[in-house]
């Protein structure tokens, strides 16, 4: 009997050392660099390029990741077939605010013929190039949220505050399908966010000097392990100005035609341009920190079978511009000059906004999330950078706009972060691609971050509420 019960507890010991054995090959297998890299290229070989994004298929992807790590998990449709996956990694004190990591998940069209390698086939090139659209903008920061958590877990790590994750559609084209509701919900305030998280890409700009020498403000994302973070934004005003006047014979020289008032509004545009460029050229001022205009279309003429008829002066024109607008700047001051100088109504001029969001919060303040003492977010990103041996530059304005800002609107602290260095400026290029070291040094520094930032419990929460899910 004695032996029978010997044997028997041996066999328990054994059948218990070998699950335990089996359990940590499986995690180190999930934490092997082929398999980290393996799922990444996965994720890129979703084609979710605009305006036909295949939600569904990285839905269900993100989903079984989420399985896989035991996080919480719900899918939402703010509007139909645009799933918005929304994880959670409870904290063990719900009455605490918590943190939001935010990206999404469609990416802009890519022209194959133009690529080298087909872009959503995830080529893995023998310098450890991974070449995807999207590799940098920015199915990379949501893989590497995911696979940021999976290390920690791995680590024995619990969080002290909730941590959400959302991948959310169409910020490709605005995010009003996605983010923008997404912020407006009563799911988000349910949440009880502290903090958010989003993107932010490494931005070049090229130009001539006036001696005629080719500059480039940044050529590359930092060739040192320096990160770059966004505090801000600019705006999007995308203007549409109209002209009319009266047609004419071509050969016919008269004042006051829609074309040639049209074509003084954009010199007077031009003019502006050159000044707010001058500026960035000079040193002066950052790209994000200026009021940018660029002509985005131009249409006039009246069509015919063979082009347009060349003998008629049109009694209507239209010039389109995508303005950013700093919340560094005075809004009101530039809507005075569009109405004044670019399309005054004594030319017969009008115009309207396709789109015009606000730099300015509720109560008329610039939407910037504080870097100084009060902000300790800023302070633990700082930190936390620094402990995966990274190092934060000055914070900085980004001169695009993401969906940060649809948080920021709420009153939120939200910071545009991206770890990569040492890698060619690619969103929305040919050939975009993202190195897989750079790939996995940002997977820890995220780790990083995410520690630091689950487990601060200094900071009061908003409100009375509880974070859910």
């Amino acid at each position: 009997m004695k032996l029978r019960s010997t044997l028997l507890l041996l066999c328990l010991i054994f059948s218990s050392v070998l699950f335990s054995s089996q359990l940590s090959l499986a995690v180190e297998e999930e934490e092997n660099p082929e398999a980290i890299i393996s799922r990444f290229q996965q994720y890129l070989r979703i084609n979710t390029a605009q305006p036909s994004p295949d939600y569904a298929e990285a839905a269900d992807f993100i989903l079984a990741q989420a399985k896989s790590l035991s996080l919480e998990s719900q899918t939402l449709e703010f509007v139909n077939g645009k799933p918005l996956v929304l994880l959670k990694w409870p904290g063990s004190d719900p009455s605490l605010a918590s943190i939001l990591l935010n990206s999404h998940t469609d990416v802009v069209p890519a022209e194959p013929e133009k690529w080298t390698h087909p872009p959503f086939s995830a080529h893995l090139d023998s310098r450890g190039n991974v070449y995807a659209r999207g590799s940098q903008d920015m199915k990379c920061v949501g893989l590497q949220y995911l696979e940021a958590i999976r290390r920690l877990k791995a680590s024995g790590f619990r969080p002290i505050r909730s941590v959400y994750l959302s991948f959310v559609p169409d910020e490709e084209i605005g995010g009003h399908g996605g983010a923008e509701k997404f912020a407006e919900s009563d799911v988000f305030q349910r949440l009880n966010v502290e903090i958010v998280l989003d993107e932010v890409l490494e931005w070049g700009m090229k130009y001539e000097t006036k001696s005629g020498k080719k500059s480039e403000l940044v050529g590359l994302a930092s060739p040192s392990e320096n990160y770059r973070a966004f505090h801000a934004e600019r705006c999007p005003w995308w203007l549409v100005i109209k002209a009319i006047g009266a047609p004419g014979h071509g050969a016919k020289l008269y004042d006051n035609t829609a074309m040639e008032n049209l074509l003084k509004s954009i010199e007077s545009v031009r003019k502006f341009r050159a000044s707010q460029f001058d500026l960035v050229k000079a040193g002066l001022k950052a790209e994000g920190e200026v009021v940018s205009v660029n002509m985005a279309f131009l249409k006039a003429g009246t069509p015919s079978p063979t082009g347009f008829v060349m003998n008629l002066q049109p009694s209507e024109a239209e010039a389109g511009f995508d303005i950013r607008i700093p919340p560094t700047a005075d809004p009101d001051a530039l809507e005075r000059r569009i109405a004044e100088e670019w399309a005054p109504a004594s030319r017969n001029m009008t115009f309207e906004f396709k789109q015009k969001h606000s730099s300015l919060d509720k109560s008329g303040k610039p939407l910037i999330t504080a870097t100084d003492s009060s902000n300790p977010w800023w302070n633990l990103l700082e930190e936390a950078v620094k402990k995966a041996n990274g190092k934060l530059g000055k914070p900085e304005i980004f001169p695009a706009s993401t969906d940060a800002r649809y948080f920021r609107d709420l009153g939120l602290p939200a910071i545009g972060f991206s770890p990569m260095a040492n890698t060619p400026i690619l969103l929305h290029d040919h050939n975009e691609f993202l190195n897989k070291d750079e790939y996995l040094k940002g997977i820890e520094v995220y780790e990083s971050i995410i520690k630091a930032y689950a487990s601060y419990i200094q900071h009061a929460r908003r409100d009375g509420s509880k974070d859910e899910l």
